[in-house]
């Protein structure tokens, strides 16, 4: 009998960056971090995915250029991205056809996680109102964190545009929390799965576990305020049982099931 719920991961954009690029005051040792994509498998309404990792072009250099901006392929240190972790190269891998995928769900659209938009035109593409129009015209000092490219031609996609909190499909399973800070419209999701219980993939609502114990942004967060408060959010989940996961921390990315690997 095919669960309700299951859900598999892959990384769809490992980097390498100076830890304080993740962690206020966290030096200038080197760490290789994933970029969690989440593959739902819903009973009822078919695939979803949460986030989309990094768009292809970003594995050629030429390519990257054009694509992100000049320079920024290395500044990010995505040089270990290749065209096999793209999300649409995965999904093949893992025997998905893209036009299967029913909906997207976005923790925000930074180029890390919104880069492979344009892969499902037909999907419904869930995300905060504030984020869409953040992501569209950014504030400067956040602008590098968005990729125009990666979203240039969805205007006429079709967007649930969320704001605050809401149960997608009305059944518990699928839950969009919003968790603003990092950016205007973040939002984490709540899985319900039958037999593991509730999960809580929360993207960058913190990046690496140890900001999250200390209570640390990071350095290029938009609001640093509003970052803090969800923080307290993503405890509040934990303290009702909920295991929470962040995008890039690499021991939350190595417990999640991947590699075909399913948790229901």
């Amino acid at each position: 009998m095919t669960p309700r719920l299951r859900v598999t991961t892959v990384d769809a954009g490992p980097f390498t960056m100076p830890r304080g690029g993740l962690l206020h005051g966290g030096g200038d040792e080197p760490v290789t971090v994933p970029s969690t994509v989440a593959v739902i498998e819903h009973a009822t309404h078919g695939l979803l995915l949460f986030d989309t990792g990094i768009n292809h072009r970003v594995a050629d250099p030429e390519a990257a250029e054009a694509h992100w901006g000049p320079g920024l392929r290395t500044a990010y240190g995505a040089e270990g991205f290749t065209r096999a972790h793209a999300v649409d190269a995965q999904l093949e891998r893992l025997g998905y056809r893209l036009d299967e995928v029913r909906y997207v769900l976005y923790s925000h659209l930074h180029l890390d996680h919104a880069g492979g938009m344009t892969y499902f035109p037909h999907a419904v593409h869930v995300a905060q109102h504030d984020e869409l129009r953040h992501a569209w015209w950014p504030d400067r000092c956040t602008a590098r964190g968005y990729a125009f490219n990666d979203y240039a031609a969805t205007r006429a996609y079709d967007f649930l545009e969320l704001r605050g909190d809401a149960d997608l499909f009305q059944d518990g399973t699928v839950t969009l929390v919003r968790t603003a800070g990092h950016t205007p419209g973040h939002q984490g999701v709540v899985l319900d799965l039958p037999h593991y219980g509730r999960i809580g993939l929360m993207g960058d609502a913190a990046h690496l576990q140890e900001g999250l114990d200390r209570n640390v942004p990071m350095l290029s967060d938009w609001n640093v305020e509003e970052k803090l408060l969800s923080h307290g959010r993503l405890r509040a989940l934990s303290r009702a049982g909920i295991r929470v996961s962040l995008s890039h921390d690499p021991a939350h990315f190595a417990a999640l099931p991947h590699d075909g690997a399913y948790w229901d």
